[in-house]
């Protein structure tokens, strides 16, 4: 009998009691994973193991949320961006298992979703369920600004944004409210002196920098990654939106301390008149949103946004802006329609373009034109009689959302240059005779219209 090799049978010991090992390794990670949910055996370039700690958290929490009868819905731009290239195979893709874990996995610290207001009851068990989920939660509260403009119950707080911590990843929920304009409304996250500033890393949050406006979307319910959640239904759309969300808020201390100083008038023209050029302002945004122009309050009209919360009783008009690249030849024929006959039109879609069109009861709507140049922009201006030309210099701005008398429209963000370039830095003291050729700060002595272009350039109605 031959003599058995002993470092043979140690190594064959050896491979066995290895082979032994993995296939326990293996069925314990099968167990874990059928445990938990769907398994992604293949994520593409990194590691699954660290990707799919964050399709569990949002699962998690989509269950957390379920259990409390909550309905949220997606609002990360990063998951969205990668959705919306994909959209058309999603909403056809039946609710069968994903091959890969492709959007919640994908390297990020937080997973943002959208909560309505009108549809939390701040129920305590939620937080008492997060909690025995293992997750932690931070809540931050901020004043309601719908309740500034009333002294009794200004300082009322509401709560914007919570925070649900797991492991390495965070899911930011927005609370959107519905503001008098038909239109949600997020507030800014500013934590208070007693929080931990290093609960998550805030300044990688994508809302809550900013208060921000948008308008309702129409929600779409999908399979992402093996999970059933709410989406925008045109993602690139909310998108869009979100990049031009930024809202300032009336300035409702500042506009109390105004009216102590010059009280308010309250007699009986003056309320018919904001009344009119109330309406006036609502069909005219309808119209030109219609059109797809954007639009923003300008000169008397913008004055009395930023000094009083309202519009200036003695102005007799409203006034909008709006940047000539914007200009649609549909402009003038579509207020005719809505019953605003033109009053007349100055200057030319090249040079100092400006229409006014007829409201109600003498209330008229002047619609200014402003052209972007290297480093300002103008809007002309044109007196009928004589032809002269004027022109309005003003720095450059953004746009911004704002409420103003119940409607959500466009302001310039840096709205106190914008001012003070129109009125001068006495503009916080009414002034009731106004020369629009030579009281405004920013106006400027432009020439005179051809003769033979009169025609084109002065026409009145």
């Amino acid at each position: 009998m031959q003599k058995i090799n002993k470092n043979a049978v140690l190594a064959l010991l050896s491979l066995s009691s290895l082979l032994f090992l993995l296939f326990q390794l293996a069925y314990y990670r099968s167990y874990l994973a059928h445990k938990n949910g769907a398994a992604f055996s293949k994520v593409r370039g990194s590691q699954s193991g660290q990707d799919s700690t964050r399709w569990h958290v949002v699962r998690k929490f989509l269950s957390l949320i379920s259990s409390h009868n909550i309905p949220v819905y997606l609002i990360d731009p990063l998951i969205l961006g990668l959705v919306d290239k994909d959209i058309e195979q999603i909403r056809s893709s039946s609710d069968g298992p994903s091959p890969e874990c492709k959007y919640f996995c994908v390297p990020r610290d937080f997973t943002t979703f959208a909560l309505l207001d009108k549809t939390w009851k701040h129920e305590v068990g939620l937080f008492r369920t997060a909690e025995k989920m293992g997750f932690q939660w931070l809540k931050v509260l901020n004043k309601d600004p719908r309740l500034d403009g009333m002294d009794d119950l200004s300082g009322t707080e509401i709560p914007l944004h919570y925070i649900f911590k797991l492991a390495s990843h965070a899911i930011h929920l927005v609370v959107f409210y519905e503001r008098s304009g038909n239109y949600l409304w997020h507030g800014p996250l500013r934590l208070k002196q007693h929080m931990d500033r290093k609960f998550v890393p805030f300044r990688k949050l994508h809302f809550g920098r900013y208060p921000g406006a948008y308008e309702k979307p129409e929600l779409l319910l999908v399979s992402i990654d093996d999970l059933k959640i709410q989406i925008p239904k045109n993602p690139s759309s909310f998108l869009e939106e979100m990049t031009h969300s930024r809202f300032l808020e009336c300035r409702y201390r500042e506009a109390r301390a105004f009216f102590q100083l010059y009280p308010d008038d309250a007699s009986v023209d003056a309320v018919e008149f904001r009344k009119r050029a109330k309406s006036l302002l609502h069909l005219a945004a309808l119209t030109l949103n219609n059109l797809g122009v954007k639009f923003w309050l300008s000169s008397g009209t913008c004055l009395g946004w930023y000094r009083q919360c309202n519009v200036i009783p003695y102005s007799k008009d409203v006034d909008l802006g709006i940047f000539i690249r914007d200009y649609k030849a549909d402009i003038i024929p579509a207020f005719q329609k809505a019953g605003l006959p033109l009053k007349h039109k100055f200057g030319k879609v090249e040079d100092s373009l400006e229409l006014s069109f007829q409201g109600e009861d003498d209330v008229k709507l002047d619609i200014f034109f402003f052209y972007e140049e290297d480093d300002h922009i103008w809007n002309g201006g044109t007196q009928a009689k004589s032809g002269k030309k004027f022109k309005y210099l003003f720095p450059k701005f953004t746009l911004c959302w704002t409420e103003f008398v119940e409607l959500k429209v466009h302001v310039p963000c840096e709205t106190l240059q914008y001012v003070e370039a129109n009125y001068g830095p006495d503009w916080k003291v009414p002034v009731k005779m106004w020369d629009w050729k030579s009281s405004p700060s920013n106006v400027q002595y432009n020439g005179v219209w051809p003769v033979d272009e009169w025609d084109d350039v002065i026409q009145i109605y």
